[in-house]
């Protein structure tokens, strides 16, 4: 009777010790696993990077680790396109081991130097991401803003750009850039503070109805704003460049403000030839009509004009009036006959 007491009273201490070590399983496995309750989750189903890249062999793996930890705090399926625009070094066989030993990143690679507009259009031709994210391979960019930008597109926005408020850049590189977004912000009248920065979120919509080529990546945001979407910024962390040198050089400013003059016709006036090339004609007309008047009262009073550089100018400013006025007048049969649909963006419809 007392071995069967012993025998009961040993299986109920077993049975209590199983218990406490299950117990105590459990407590270390919901330590030390990962949990996702507190990965925050994206409203976005799936986003894409897309990262342009040039001679940065030394950089595109620590990249890879810094992208894959930052959005390992966000519940969100992604892929990350990585475009090779030509790189001369062994940039190409970095990104062909990242892609082989994990499948969300892929890899493009250009026979020759195309330029980062021509790697952001494929880029984004490929991205199957509702939201799309764009940012420099040199670690500059720091992939952790990737959230913050998200956010600013959960909000309502359709592109967010990055603010690199306090540059980790070359004095020259600094007030260059400066200059630069002030004059754009003159120009296009849309007040951000950085323009250039690699460092920007996209809705899908947006990548899909903005043409981007030549060097007009860095006109995105003046772009998408004069098609109608709504843009925003948020300050972005940047950091000083550790591997390599700088693709900055000072003919991409000289290129920059050519290309901001393209950008101003392409948006407001590609429509309306007539409105650009019919002002400068008319304001031609009128200086030339007005000195030719005025040559005219001194003609009759009899001053002679054989020597009045003045009477060739005039005559030079009405022909070009009359011409830059025909030029729209073509421009305007142009626009008309090739009028689409499809070059409108509709936002919504039943």
């Amino acid at each position: 009777m007392q071995e069967k007491e012993t025998r009961q009273d040993q299986q109920k201490n077993k049975s209590v010790a199983y218990k406490r070590y299950g117990n105590r399983r459990r407590r270390y496995h919901h330590k030390h696993q990962p949990s996702t309750q507190h990965r925050k989750r994206s409203a976005f189903r799936k986003i894409s990077l897309v990262i342009p890249l040039y001679n940065e062999e030394e950089s595109v793996v620590p990249l890879s680790h810094e992208i894959r930890k930052a959005l390992s705090k966000i519940n969100v399926d992604y892929e990350v396109i990585l475009i090779d625009d030509g790189s001369t070094d062994l940039s190409l066989k970095e990104l062909k081991e990242i892609c082989r030993t994990d499948n969300r990143f892929k890899y493009i690679s250009f026979r020759k130097n195309h330029g980062k507009s021509a790697a952001l259009h494929v880029g984004f031709k490929k991205a199957v991401g509702e939201a799309i994210i764009t940012m420099d391979a040199d670690l500059q960019d720091d992939p952790h803003e990737i959230p913050n930008l998200l956010a600013k597109l959960e909000e309502g926005f359709d592109l967010c750009s990055g603010w690199k408020k306090k540059r980790q850049d070359p004095f020259v590189k600094k007030i260059s850039s400066k200059f630069f977004n002030f004059v754009t912000r003159v120009i296009s009248g849309i007040r951000i503070h950085d323009f250039n920065c690699g460092l920007k979120a996209y809705r899908k919509a947006v990548v899909e109805s903005v043409k981007v080529y030549g060097e007009l990546h860095r006109y995105m945001p003046v772009l998408a704003k004069w098609q109608g979407y709504k843009i925003t910024e948020t300050p972005v962390q940047h950091h000083p460049r550790r591997y390599g040198k700088t693709k900055f050089g000072m003919s991409r400013f000289f290129k920059g403000f050519i290309d901001l003059v393209t950008v101003i016709f392409v948006t407001r006036y590609i429509k309306r030839p007539m409105h650009f090339f019919g002002f400068l004609g008319a304001l031609a007309f009128i200086a030339g009509f007005i000195l030719l008047g005025y040559l005219t009262v001194l003609w009759i009073q009899g001053i002679p004009l054989s020597n009045r550089p003045m009477l060739f100018l005039g005559m030079l400013l009405i022909i070009v009036g009359a011409q830059l006025f025909a030029v729209g007048l073509l421009g305007e049969v142009i626009v008309h006959n090739s009028m689409d649909e499809r070059e409108y963006v509709i936002k919504d419809q039943n």
